[in-house]
């Protein structure tokens, strides 16, 4: 059985959202930072026994103060992934606003916190005490770095998992 589900990448500008998106769907990774504009969507087949999941990831622009994730796009969505910047800890303020808009536009569904950038972790800002005031939300937070590819398919995997109904 194949079924599509459209997968949001959300978060303040610079988290790393392409990056991850490129990682995962054509394994890259990028130095130069390119800004998105407005959503760009990528696929990617996911297999769960006899179940396909294709996910239609749309890779948002961030969110700053010049510009809002747009209620718009995130209609239809089955599930997101809220992308934390772990070098920058503002980001991490900017994703439990999000996380609140989101819920108001699409009610709950399904999402998985992803703190970027695992590679940088001598850089962080975020601090433990932020990571575990995200769990105690509720927030199924993986931790992942786009440019070595660590945790990133284990985050869109948690995510297709919930969205498929499943155990991760």
């Amino acid at each position: 059985m194949r079924r599509k589900a459209k997968v949001c990448l959300i978060g303040a500008t610079a988290v790393g959202k392409s990056s991850l998106v490129a990682r995962y769907v054509s394994s890259i990774f990028s130095e130069r930072y390119k800004t998105t504009i407005g959503v760009k969507i990528e696929t990617h087949a996911v297999s769960r026994g006899e179940q396909t999941l294709e996910l239609v990831l749309w890779d948002m622009s961030g969110e700053d103060e010049f510009q809002n994730v747009q209620p718009s796009y995130l209609r239809g969505a089955s599930g997101y992934l809220l992308v934390i910047d772990g070098t920058r800890r503002e980001t991490c303020d900017v994703a439990v606003t999000l996380e609140a808009r989101v819920r108001e536009t699409l009610g709950t569904v399904p999402f998985v916190a992803v703190v970027n950038k695992s590679d940088l972790t001598a850089a962080w800002d975020i601090r433990p005490g932020d990571l575990e005031e995200l769990g105690k939300r509720g927030w199924s937070v993986v931790l992942a770095s786009a440019k070595t590819g660590a945790g990133v398919e284990a985050a869109f995997d948690r995510l297709a998992d919930a969205i498929l109904g499943r155990k991760s």
